[in-house]
C-alpha cells in the first residue's frame, strides 16, 4: 500500500505532537494573537485570534487543543480566493467555521462540527479567509452570512 504525502505529514506530525506533549495535554496557542472584529446586525465583536498564513500553520490549525476560550479564534488566510475544505480530523473540540470572501464578507457558516471526523465541510463558493470559534459561537454572537470580518489581512470594500 502506498501512503499519500498527506498520511505520511499527518503521521510525522502526530508523532511529534505525541512526542512533545501535546497530544495528550492539549496544545496551547502558539501563535501571536491579533485582534478581529466581527460586524454583525447583534452588534460588533473583537475576538483575538491566531492567524495561519503559511500550509504548515493551515494544516495544523486547532488539532489537538483542548479547549479555546470564547474570545478566541484561529483566521486562516489562503492569500487567494478559492474554494476552502476543512475537517475536523485530530480536532478534540467542536468548532463553528465562518468561510468569508477577501473582504470579509461571511458566506457560509458550519455550526458545531464534529470533533475528529474526516468529513468534509466545504465553503460552497471561493473563499479566502475561514474563521474558527469554538462550537456556539455563531449563535451566541448573532454571526450569519453576510456579517463582515475585519483584520488587517482583509482587504477593506
Amino acid at each position: 500500500m502506498i501512503a499519500t504525502r498527506k498520511t505520511v505529514l499527518a503521521l510525522v506530525l502526530g508523532t511529534l505532537l505525541v512526542a512533545a506533549g501535546f497530544a495528550s495535554t492539549g496544545r496551547a496557542e502558539t501563535g501571536a494573537l491579533e485582534p478581529l472584529t466581527i460586524e454583525t446586525a447583534a452588534g460588533v465583536h473583537v475576538i483575538q485570534v491566531e492567524v495561519a498564513r503559511t500550509a504548515e500553520e493551515r494544516a495544523i490549525g486547532l488539532m489537538h487543543r483542548t479547549e479555546l476560550a470564547p474570545d478566541r479564534g484561529m483566521l486562516f488566510d489562503y492569500g487567494t480566493t478559492r474554494p476552502a475544505t476543512m475537517w475536523m480530523k485530530n480536532t478534540l473540540i467542536s468548532l463553528d467555521m465562518f468561510f468569508a470572501e477577501s473582504d470579509g464578507r461571511i458566506v457560509t457558516v458550519a455550526e458545531g462540527t464534529t470533533p475528529l471526523s474526516e468529513k468534509r465541510i466545504r465553503s460552497g463558493q471561493p473563499v479566502r479567509f475561514v474563521l474558527e470559534m469554538i462550537a456556539g459561537s455563531a449563535r451566541r454572537l448573532g454571526i450569519a452570512p453576510g456579517d463582515r470580518l475585519r483584520h488587517p489581512s482583509i482587504e477593506l470594500p
